[in-house]
């Protein structure tokens, strides 16, 4: 059976149920309103990455004395940065389309919005359809203070995109997000300092994790407040005064440049959805276990139903939605989504947290083991990191894998791939791992977990 499927949105979720579903044999229609690849290719996961690509090579040229390379004076040319950031930027965008046109997708560029169940207008036109995926994204979110308005406070957008590397930097939000551009700016010279509202920053990684990331950031200079809440922001001179509420105690923080990150929510106004009566929560579109919404064959996949904002869980639902649209058993493993983030050393984590095992009273044995144990580690990062896995107490099953070291954010798909097979501490510690990796930390990992790693004193905290 052929149907007609559109999709509204290009980007991670979008464009990859539209090459699906025409994979599936459906005549595809795609809009998007802007640039093909959505916010992650063009102002989030990749020009992001890019810049702190920039900053952690830069960081490194700055202590490659201590390996024996004498660089001489190391300047960073920050327009050069911005042009390699965007011609990563445009080669994956064009791929992106490239492989819509190899795929016989037909791409409306243009503002969608629903009239009903089947018709959707694109700038006049009407496009009709048997089956609607809906992956419109989300959009950062935005906190109304006092001098909200100011030139100088900035969004994550806004923030890839500066004339110049700013002396200093007030970041609100110690999410994923406000990390990563403060691992950045503090990597190219700016005094940054992070205002968080919650006890931690990180506050879906692992307690212990985030405590050794912490003390890392401090050691390189960035200040960081949390239970703190911003109260208002003033113009003083060329500078930007900073009033915030910091356990009770009021600190004025002095700043060129105020960075707001606190998140995204989804981007679903403007789009008709109250045309057809699909249910909302708080702005996100409301879906069952295929992503379906209340209207039958109406789908919504990633940022919009705000179930987790990651890119590759957005690809995973528009795969699972299309197939199951096409009368298909999709398989999604919605508790095994792994996260990264890209500090320096990155931080990388998929599965239950020991906070989150021990509220739900699941009885666990917890392993951790320091990367300073580890020959890899020593020669790329002076042996930063640690390994924490989280396993069952019965049956040593995975539940939870948290990485804080060079090259977590690949080290994690083994990890993944270990709870989606149902892997025991047992065939992890089996498992030959080639040497000098990082990876060889996994297993010693596991076997922390009985005080038997072999690289590690017994009893010596990683801390």
């Amino acid at each position: 059976m052929s149907f007609k499927v559109t999709v509204i949105g290009g980007g991670p979720g979008g464009y990859v149920a539209a090459i699906r579903a025409a994979q599936l044999g459906a005549q595809v229609n795609l809009i998007e309103m802007d640039s093909l690849g959505g916010t992650c290719l063009n102002v989030g996961c990749i020009p992001t990455k890019a810049l702190l690509h920039v900053a952690g090579t830069y960081e490194g040229l700055n202590k490659s004395n201590s390996m024996g390379i004498n660089v001489g004076n190391i300047s960073l040319d920050w327009p050069s940065a911005l042009h390699y950031q965007q011609s990563i930027v445009k080669r994956l965008v064009s791929g992106v389309g490239g492989l819509l046109k190899a795929n016989n997708v037909t791409v409306y560029n243009g503002r969608a919005r629903l009239i009903d169940p089947r018709r959707i207008e694109v700038d006049g036109k009407i496009i009709e359809s048997d089956k609607i995926i809906l992956a419109v994204g989300s959009e950062p979110a935005k906190l109304q203070f006092p001098g909200h308005e100011l030139d100088n406070v900035i969004d994550s957008s806004a923030a890839l995109f500066l004339e110049s590397i700013p002396e200093s930097m007030v970041v609100i939000g110690g999410g994923a997000i406000g990390v990563e551009f403060a691992t950045m700016y503090n990597s190219f010279g700016a005094k940054v300092t992070i205002v968080e509202m919650l006890p931690q920053l990180l506050p879906s990684t692992d307690s212990e994790i985030v405590n050794l990331v912490c003390n890392d950031l401090r050691q390189k200079g960035i200040d960081i407040l949390t239970s703190a809440r911003l109260q208002e922001v003033c113009k003083r001179d060329q500078y930007l005064q900073v009033l915030v509420d910091h356990e009770g105690e009021k600190k004025q923080l002095d700043t060129q440049k105020v960075l707001i990150a606190v998140g995204r929510t989804p981007r679903t106004s403007g789009i008709g959805l109250e045309n057809v009566g699909i249910n909302m929560e708080r702005g996100k579109i409301k879906v069952d276990s295929n992503f379906m919404t209340n209207i039958p064959d109406i789908y919504a996949v990633g940022d919009c139903n705000g179930q987790m904002m990651l890119a590759h869980v957005a690809s995973a639902q528009g795969v699972a939605a299309v197939e199951h649209a096409f009368g298909h058993d999709p398989v999604y493993f919605g508790h095994i989504l792994p996260a990264c983030i890209f500090t320096h050393p990155e931080v990388a984590s998929v599965g239950l947290t020991e906070e989150q095992a021990r509220q739900r009273k699941i009885a666990i044995n917890v392993g951790v083991f320091s990367l300073s144990g580890n020959g890899k580690a020593l020669i790329e990062s002076e042996g930063k990191g640690a390994i924490k896995i989280i396993s069952g107490d019965k049956y040593k099953e995975i539940l939870g894998v948290h990485i804080w070291g060079p090259h977590a954010t690949d080290l994690i798909a083994e990890a993944a791939l270990a709870m989606r097979l149902e892997a025991t501490l047992d065939e992890l510690i089996s498992t030959i791992h080639a040497h000098p990796t990082i990876g060889e930390a996994m297993p010693e990992a596991a076997l922390a977990t009985d005080g038997m790693a072999i690289h590690w004193p017994p009893g010596l905290s990683v801390n």
